[in-house]
């Protein structure tokens, strides 16, 4: 069996100091993540990114730049994920735009607060991410090539 990551991306969205984040129940608990799947087939990941925030919050985003590439073996399960990381302002809220099924609830969150709901993430990806965005870690889009 041939091992392979599993191409992922997230966007940090903010919004007058507050960042979008998803509460979503995985494996019967619920966790907290920055709207965030996998790469779908013909989709760049800048299409990627904007489609998932749009499916996991129903705000349509314009990004902005790119935070960084990270890799995270999840212990659950050892599927590594390559993680695509952006940044985004909100553009508008799309109220017909039907949820992600497991998406619970859909929060505008403090750094601090979610500092606090640490033991809830997903992953450590989730505050590394936006501790890297709040430390200045932005890059231009045109970074990435490819399939743009």
């Amino acid at each position: 069996m041939a091992w392979q990551p599993h191409v992922t991306v997230a966007t940090i969205v903010e919004n007058d100091g507050k960042f979008l984040i998803v509460e979503e129940i995985r494996e019967g608990r619920h966790v907290f993540n920055q709207p965030a799947g996998h790469l779908e087939q013909g989709e760049s990941l800048q299409e990627a990114a904007i489609r998932e925030t749009l499916e996991e919050t129903q705000w349509r985003v314009e990004l902005q730049g790119v935070i960084g590439m990270g890799l995270y073996t999840a212990g659950s399960n050892g599927v590594t994920y390559h993680r695509s990381t952006f940044f985004a302002k909100p553009v508008a809220f799309c109220p017909d735009s039907p949820l992600d099924a497991d998406i619970h609830r859909v929060h505008w969150m403090t750094p601090e607060e979610l500092r606090e709901h640490r033991p809830m993430l997903r992953s450590p990806m989730v505050l590394d991410c936006l501790e890297r965005y709040l430390d200045g870690h932005r890059y231009p889009l045109n970074m990435i090539y490819g399939n743009c």
